[in-house]
């Protein structure tokens, strides 16, 4: 195996590959670039999203500022919208569904580093080469969520559809679809049901 195939599998992989070192180059290039830009040069973000993240679906927004580790690594579906400070660490795949609100200030981090330090420090190969054991779980985020403001979702998360995430929360485990979860670590306070419907908000209208 190639140890970007390593990587996207969940296995031990050498985060110094000369591959994965260009991916990654290229990935904050883009991501600077991207940053650079302002809300009215549609074409020109049109252009780096699509060497950035080529796999998305119609109707991608976000707001500057982002960081991608790798970009290509994640999937982003339809009507897809990320608020400020998008970072998303897709060392494992990142498959986020259609209709999903990101809000500002959140991270979406696969990496998995180990607990011993022994395991964790930096390391050096016979040729000088600096490099440390990593290795990363995927994370998938259903259609139709609302991840709010400062959230973090953790490696090895799938978060169901319908799924709305507290401000503020740590998201370590799964969290089932049409839930209200929050906290951290973030827990399911309760399902999502016809009674949250707005029209019945009657002090909104």
């Amino acid at each position: 195996m190639t140890e970007k195939e390593k990587m996207l599998s969940g296995k031990i992989y050498d985060p110094s590959d000369e591959e994965l070192a260009k991916l990654r180059l290229q990935a904050h290039k883009l991501s600077k670039m991207y940053n650079d830009t302002f809300e009215d040069e549609e074409e020109k973000r049109e252009v780096i999203l699509s060497k950035l993240i080529p796999d998305r679906k119609d109707g991608v927004y976000i707001q500057e500022p982002i960081q991608f580790d790798y970009g290509v690594f994640t999937s982003l579906g339809e009507n897809f919208y990320a608020n400020f400070n998008f970072t998303v660490l897709d060392v494992c795949p990142v498959k986020i569904g259609d209709n999903v609100l990101i809000g500002p200030n959140v991270s979406i981090m696969t990496p998995v580093h180990p607990l011993r330090y022994q395991d964790r420090n930096i390391k050096k190969k016979a040729d000088g080469t600096l490099y440390d054991d990593e290795y990363a779980k995927p994370i998938i985020i259903g259609d139709n969520c609302w991840i709010a403001s400062c959230v973090t979702i953790t490696g090895g998360v799938t978060i169901g559809n319908g799924c709305v995430i507290g401000a503020g929360s740590v998201v370590t485990r799964d969290i089932p679809d049409n839930s209200f979860a929050a906290g951290n670590p973030c827990r399911v306070i309760r399902e999502i049901t016809e009674a949250d419907a707005i029209e019945l908000k009657k002090e909104l209208f």
